[in-house]
């Protein structure tokens, strides 16, 4: 099957199942007129995100990764009125993009960004309690197996991890790459692997966003 194919299909679904979002559509655009990247969720996969943080009741979410907060605002509108999303952005324009996105989104109240390198700031979240019941790591794939630790520390038990990326067209099964974010997702693979605190597993994706997956770990 083509790329183009899982292009369609991608469109069917959010025809089909996902009723117009102009705030989301409002996000993309700004995004785009700023000149983000466009490596943000896809719709579908912004409704997941959304899913399964309302099928666990989760309150208080961790983003790694900001970009121009697509998926946070996402994340939010799982959580519900009652619930909080910390993200982190260390590109200064992106977290500005994202404030006025979360304004946009009248969502400002339940979103707290900070700016910075993610493992100083994930430092400054710490010591534990290990508080967060879902996190979303979706930043620079070279320190995943890092944002992956910190997860784990900060992630309450009976909580959710998931780290988006780890399939990368299936050049994850090199295991000779000189490519620091294969490498760094390859970790990935290696700490879920050895971890006595999480059940995982990771579910393939194709679609707009092209073939990629999600690893989901629930924390023992």
């Amino acid at each position: 099957m083509s790329d183009a194919r899982w292009h369609e299909i991608d469109s069917f679904i959010q025809t089909k199942l996902l009723n117009p979002d102009d705030v989301l559509a409002d996000v993309l655009a700004a995004n785009e007129a700023a000149g983000l990247p466009s490596i943000d969720v896809s719709p579908a996969q912004g409704r997941l995100l959304t899913i399964l943080v309302r099928m666990m009741g989760a309150r208080r979410i961790l983003e790694i990764g900001t970009l121009g907060g697509y998926s946070t605002i996402c994340l939010a509108r799982g959580a519900g009125a009652e619930g909080h999303v910390v993200t982190l952005e260390y590109n200064p324009q992106h977290a500005a993009v994202a404030r006025r996105n979360f304004a946009r989104a009248g969502l400002e109240d339940r979103i707290t960004l900070h700016e910075g390198a993610a493992l100083d700031l994930l430092e400054g979240l710490a010591p534990p309690p290990a508080s967060f019941d879902f996190v979303f790591i979706d930043a620079d794939k070279a320190n995943n197996r890092h944002y992956l630790d910190w997860a784990r520390k900060l992630t309450r038990r009976g909580g959710v991890i998931v780290c988006d990326n780890v399939v990368r067209a299936g050049k994850v099964l090199d295991a000779q790459t000189a490519d620091p974010a294969i490498i760094g997702t390859r970790d990935v693979y290696d700490a879920l692997s050895g971890a006595q605190d999480l059940t995982s597993t990771v579910i393939q994706t194709v679609g707009s966003k092209g073939w990629d997956g999600f690893a989901i770990a629930l924390v023992e």
